[in-house]
């Protein structure tokens, strides 16, 4: 079943009003969302990227999954960046294609074998670019926030754990993670983007003696910190200068607060890498 072409209000021959538009995409995104997690999507607090909705936007004015090809790939690049894997991604497709196809409330049973060939091709190539390019080129800088990337942290953290190895010490007993998450699920569009400037905002405002921070995921960030007695007023201070940012935009308060969380180092390198995989998208 097609989605109604925003163009025309299903049933008459009214142009709909932008709350009308506004409400039927926001319904488009909550039934490609359930169905996406029925599907298997890992990490709920990660779907909603920006792109997200260029997705649904396309959909609605045309009413075919197939007219938004452009839109999806560059949805498919967002996800590649966030860590997404092909699989997952093709699912998150092929959820979409199972709703606007048959409608309902989002309970489907998306299949990535009934995709359209055409949009598997185009969301796996795009997919493939971001992925591919990651290999050879591993920014240092995240675009968005203006933080050092996860791939800094990672070397950063090379020489903590060398550092601890030569004091035959645990790492952990010198350093710990500060992890700050934000659940953008219910947030859209331009204010998902401000959510994570002012986090990174004030991870820098607070963590401005030396500390490793960085951006670990679409809504993560981080700081690696001495293990001392300033840790906890840190930690109060970094839940000051967030709830001071995050309560001028009222979709960024209403979101709820951001979770500060220490985190203990483990006992190796490879086990902290693969630590701030799992937080990015936790």
């Amino acid at each position: 079943m097609d989605v109604p072409a925003t163009g025309m209000r299903s049933g008459s021959g009214d142009v709909p009003t932008t709350a009308e538009r506004d409400g039927a995409l926001r319904a488009l995104r909550a039934r490609w969302r359930t169905a996406s997690l029925a599907a298997g999507w890992r990490f709920p607090s990660d779907w909603a990227l920006p792109e997200v909705d260029a997705v649904c936007a396309a959909v609605m004015a045309k009413g075919r999954v197939e007219a938004a090809e452009t839109a999806l790939a560059g949805l498919a690049r967002a996800r590649a960046a966030a860590g997404a894997g092909l699989a997952e991604t093709l699912a998150d497709l092929a959820a979409l294609h199972a709703v606007v196809d048959h409608g309902g409330d989002g309970f489907v049973s998306p299949d990535v074998d009934a995709t359209p060939a055409r949009l598997l091709r185009a969301t796996a190539l795009a997919w493939a670019d971001v992925a591919t390019d990651q290999l050879v080129h591993t920014e240092v800088t995240d675009p968005l926030t203006g933080l050092p990337s996860a791939a800094y942290l990672r070397t950063r953290l090379v020489e903590v754990y060398r550092a601890a190895a030569a004091r035959e010490r645990p790492a952990a007993e010198d350093y710990v993670l500060l992890v700050v998450s934000l659940d953008l699920t219910a947030v859209a569009g331009f204010p998902r983007l401000t959510g994570m400037i002012l986090v990174a905002d004030a991870l820098r405002a607070v963590f401005d003696s030396g500390q490793s921070v960085a951006s670990l995921g679409p809504s993560v960030v981080a700081a690696l910190v001495p293990k001392d007695d300033r840790v906890a007023s840190h930690g109060v201070a970094l839940r000051r200068a967030l709830h001071e940012r995050l309560s001028v935009d009222a979709q960024l308060a209403d979101a709820g607060r951001p979770r500060v969380s220490a985190v203990r180092l483990p006992a190796t390198h490879e086990l902290a890498c693969d630590l701030l995989s799992h937080l990015a998208r936790a």
